[in-house]
This record gives C-alpha cells, sequence and structure tokens, in this order.
C-alpha cells in the first residue's frame, strides 16, 4: 500500500471501531474526505478505494475539480462559509450544503437550484459556542430558520452541523456534540420534523461524534496527510 491507501484505510477502521464500540449500525456514518487544497489527483486516488464523498470549502477551487474528475461517481459537500454570490454556483454542482446559517442564503439556494436537480441536501451550521470568529447560528435562533428553510422548494432540510472548539478531553468532546444531538431532537419535536443527519467531528474528535449519533464526519488530514504531503 502507498501512503494514501493506508490513511485511508486505517481511517476507515477506526471509523468502523467507532461505530461497533458506541452501537451505531455498521456503514451508518458516511465519511467525507475533506479534500480542500488537494489536487485532483489525489482525489482520485482516494475515489479509487470506493470513497464517494468529497467536502470542499473554496469555490473556485472546488468547481474546477467537479469538473475535471466528472467522469467519477462523486458525492459533493459543500463545508465553507457561505456567501450569496457563491450561491449559483454552489446550488449548481453540489449534492449537499453543510454550512447554511441564514435565510438570505437559504432561499438563493433554493431559487438557484437547476429545475432538473434532485433537491438540495442541507445542513444548518450552528456555532453552539458563541465563537465570534465562527459562522453559525446561535441556538437560540435556531428553530426559527429552521421552520422557515424547511418550507423553500428545491432544499431538503436534513439536520445540523457544528464545528466545536478544539478539546483534547473524550468526555468533553462528546459533551458539546450532545448539545447539537439535543437541539435536533428539540427541533424535531417542536416543528413536527424528521431531520436525521448530524455533520459533526473531525480527525481529532471523530470517535465522540460517532458516540453522540454523529452521522457524517468530516476527515481531512487524517486521509491526505499534512497539508505539504503529495500523497
Amino acid at each position: 500500500m502507498n501512503s494514501i491507501e493506508n490513511r485511508h484505510h486505517q481511517l476507515l477502521n477506526r471509523l468502523k471501531s467507532a461505530e461497533v464500540r458506541f452501537g451505531r449500525t455498521p456503514g451508518s456514518v458516511c465519511l467525507v474526505a475533506v479534500s480542500k487544497t488537494r489536487s485532483p489527483e489525489a482525489i482520485r486516488a482516494i475515489a479509487a478505494l470506493r470513497q464517494k464523498d468529497f467536502g470542499e470549502n473554496q469555490l473556485q477551487e472546488a468547481l474546477g475539480k467537479v469538473e475535471m474528475l466528472s467522469d467519477l461517481d462523486c458525492t459533493w459537500h459543500f463545508i465553507g462559509s457561505m456567501q450569496t454570490n457563491k450561491c449559483r454556483a454552489i446550488a449548481g454542482h453540489f449534492d449537499w450544503v453543510h454550512s447554511v446559517d441564514r435565510l438570505k442564503i437559504a432561499k438563493r439556494l433554493s431559487n438557484l437550484r437547476p429545475a432538473t436537480a434532485v433537491p438540495l441536501n442541507i445542513f444548518l451550521q450552528v456555532n453552539l459556542q458563541g465563537e465570534a470568529t465562527k459562522s453559525g447560528i446561535a441556538p437560540r435562533e435556531l428553530t426559527a430558520l429552521a421552520s422557515a428553510v424547511h418550507k423553500l422548494p428545491n432544499l431538503q432540510l436534513r439536520g445540523l452541523m457544528a464545528i466545536p472548539v478544539p478539546e483534547s478531553s473524550f468526555e468533553r468532546q462528546r459533551k458539546v456534540f450532545s448539545r447539537l444531538r439535543e437541539l435536533q431532537n428539540r427541533l424535531n419535536q417542536a416543528l413536527d420534523l424528521t431531520l436525521d443527519c448530524l455533520s459533526m467531528g473531525m480527525t481529532d474528535d471523530l470517535e465522540a461524534a460517532v458516540a453522540e449519533g454523529a452521522t457524517h464526519v468530516r476527515v481531512g488530514t487524517a486521509i491526505f496527510g499534512p497539508r505539504n504531503s503529495h500523497v
């Protein structure tokens, strides 16, 4: 095995072990390979290992990769911050968006989604810890936003996403992720929704996220290696 194959294999084993450890259905957690700044060749190498889902946060870079890799059966996730001038391209080229935190953005994505495309899968990004440097809606404003987004055509509201403050303690990692799960449970009850996805967990807190119900984990370094790695 070369290094990228080995890293991918090890990460999948780690994810499978977490599913078993925390009583999750095997294969129920989607691995989104965060391929931002990575070359199309590196993505193609991972895709050859049956990795289907890829996450990007820089739009122009991502659009070039989507075009160059159009022969592959990839599912593309936009995980970056959103501005209104990005919405047309995102609505036209991505399958999932993990970072919606304003109704204005959601409305534009809905209006600009091609009529021939299936509804765009949406996560609402929540700023759980009130960080000024991070995007995301405050928990207290979540119900109103979810209610409005749920009613938009051409979008499918699937769940919530968060990027917590880095934390080394497994139990403290779990505690933060449990808050996101509880927020989603309350939304489902309050609005009679059936949100079924949670996008949470990255390289350093994957196990805690799986323990608390993550359905999508976003992992880059553990698969592709350090940023200066070319394999």
